[in-house]
């Protein structure tokens, strides 16, 4: 199969078994009235997604080290689907919904890594050519953001016309499609992609001292921090900014969950084009200027819902190119990182750690907005949004403090 083609499979594959990930953020306004949800309970809702995927991931991605990674995918697949069909029957309030959206956090931890690891491992690994590989890796990881997209577009509609309940329940579909196209679509891993066994596939000791790994491990934690937090919050956000205009008018004909899909979208060229200027002009010094321009933006996001609506989209819009510009980007570096043999224990790491910025970042964001005075006031916006924009500036700390440079990359690296 060629490149293109798989690649193809995988990016498809990924948008489709993502169909319900951002249903409950979608539906976020009608949750919060119908079950009388707190900003801190509706973080807690948002965040357990994140959760489940962080104790999940560590297994299953290392699995794919000593597994043909396209099983672990076809499993965790099928979870995916059966966690959005039981979200839509039984979920009926705070409990139940969290037990729904850690499965389904499960789900994503056995395809979105394990998907990237075998598009890897078919595509050569470090037989292909640094900057062919990160191209590839750029579209995959970027798909992460039509995924998001369409599943924001597809929870609006269906809740509009049937109901919550049926939003959740045909969500169950898009993973049932990404079962078939990986199991039709990618051929079962080649013995040789599957290196000798030298440790425990729990035993992360190898990756944790890995300083190049981990520069980018810590900056992906708070490069998920902000990116969740602003997934999660954004439908509500929207809402907000509206009810202050006069009249209540959005000034454009586009409903708060068809906005959060547009802007979404942004990230699919803003993650290209991250990793291609990180090719260009080196990884470390693009991801740190990224960082810190999405870190004043976000700064300012919150208090711009009282300005005229359209302002509001141009700063939305803004924060929405800078936020995943440097997704690609810090993937790449910790997959290039990686030693021989680690490939998969690392993108565990990166995933495991990373991911609990997924969880902690829609979380905080809650208890933020509710000290500062809850969904209704725009200095609880304000400072939710200025706490995600002051973790993200942490990373280029991370970055500066464990990434030895390109002053001493070739006497660092060794063999690899």
């Amino acid at each position: 199969m060629s490149a293109r083609r798989l690649t193809l499979v995988f990016c498809l594959a990924e948008v489709c078994s993502m169909t319900g990930f951002a249903t409950f953020a979608a539906l976020l306004p009608g949750f919060v009235a119908e079950w009388s949800l707190s900003g801190t309970r509706a973080g807690w809702i948002n965040g357990v997604f994140f959760a489940g995927y962080v104790a999940a991931v560590p297994f299953l991605v290392s699995l794919t080290d000593r597994r043909d990674p396209r099983h672990v995918y076809l499993a965790s697949a099928a979870l995916t689907a059966a966690s959005s069909l039981g979200f839509a029957l039984f979920a009926e309030g705070f409990w139940t919904a969290l037990i729904f959206r850690a499965l389904a956090g499960v789900g994503l931890a056995g395809t979105y890594m394990p998907g990237l690891k075998s598009l890897t491992d078919h595509l050569g690994g470090d037989r292909l050519p640094t900057a062919l590989r990160g191209r590839s890796l750029a579209f995959y990881t970027s798909t992460f953001s039509i995924g998001t997209s369409v599943s924001f577009l597809l929870a609006g509609a269906l809740a509009a016309r049937w109901g919550w309940s049926w939003a959740f329940g045909l969500s169950a579909l898009g993973p049932a499609i990404a079962f078939l196209l990986v199991w039709r679509g990618v051929p079962p891993a080649a013995e040789d992609h599957l290196p000798p066994v030298q440790h425990h596939a729990l035993d992360f000791r190898p990756v944790l001292a890995n300083a190049r790994a981990m520069a980018y491990v810590l900056a992906y934690t708070l490069h998920n921090w902000e990116l969740f937090a602003l997934r999660s919050w954004i439908v509500g956000f929207l809402v907000f900014a509206q009810a202050q205009q006069a009249g209540g008018a959005l000034g454009v004909g586009w409903s708060a969950t068809v906005l959060a899909a547009a802007l979404n979208l942004l990230a699919l060229p803003a993650s290209v084009l991250g990793s291609e200027a990180a090719e260009r002009f080196g990884r470390r010094r693009v991801v740190v200027g990224v960082m810190l321009v999405s870190a004043a933006t976000g700064c300012l996001f919150g208090f711009s819902a009282a300005w005229p609506f359209l302002v509001v989209l141009a700063v939305a819009a803004l924060y929405c190119l800078t936020v995943p510009a440097d997704s690609a980007a810090i993937t790449t570096g910790a997959v290039a990182a990686a030693r021989p043999g680690q490939r998969g224990q690392t993108m565990a790491v990166h995933s495991t750690i990373g991911f609990l910025g997924g969880f902690a970042g829609p979380l905080v964001f809650g208890v933020v907005l509710d000290l500062g005075g809850g969904a209704g006031t725009l200095l609880g916006w304000g400072l939710a949004f200025a706490s995600s924009g002051l973790a993200v500036a942490l990373g280029p700390l991370a970055l500066l403090w464990l990434d030895p440079g390109p002053q001493r990359r070739e006497e660092d690296s060794g063999p690899r």
